[in-house]
């Protein structure tokens, strides 16, 4: 696979491996033509945003051992659909972006102001 720019337009870094995220399961928030949620947009889950996607029809909290998923927390990262990303925003949950591993396909979604105003804060 090609070399991936993030919203920086720098080389996109990993996301997240434990829990292993990403459309393709690779930690990096890539994305491609069977990717219909574009799953492109790297953020660190908060309660707030996990209870309200559990309430849109999308539990993340939930494990599910059949898929091998072992439900999300709260700090841990995950590659988020830019679409549900912008919902949670409109409704004041959006959880806080890390820019290095959000892909730059995010930007057909959301501004790079936006993302850069709910970046996770540097140390």
């Amino acid at each position: 696979m090609a070399e991936t720019e993030n919203v920086l337009g720098t080389k996109l870094q990993t996301c997240c491996t434990a829990p292993m995220t990403g459309f393709y399961r690779d930690g990096l928030c890539q994305t491609g033509p069977q990717d219909r949620g574009v799953h492109v947009v790297c953020a660190q889950l908060t309660e707030a945003f996990l209870s309200y996607t559990k309430a849109q029809g999308n539990d993340l909290s939930t494990p599910q051992p059949a898929y091998g998923f072992p439900g999300l927390k709260p700090g841990d990262k995950w590659c988020l659909c830019a679409a549900r990303w912008q919902e949670a925003l409109e409704d004041g949950v959006a959880p806080p972006v890390d820019l290095a591993a959000t892909h730059k396909a995010a930007l057909e979604h959301v501004s790079l102001e936006v993302l850069e105003a709910n970046a996770i804060a540097a140390d």
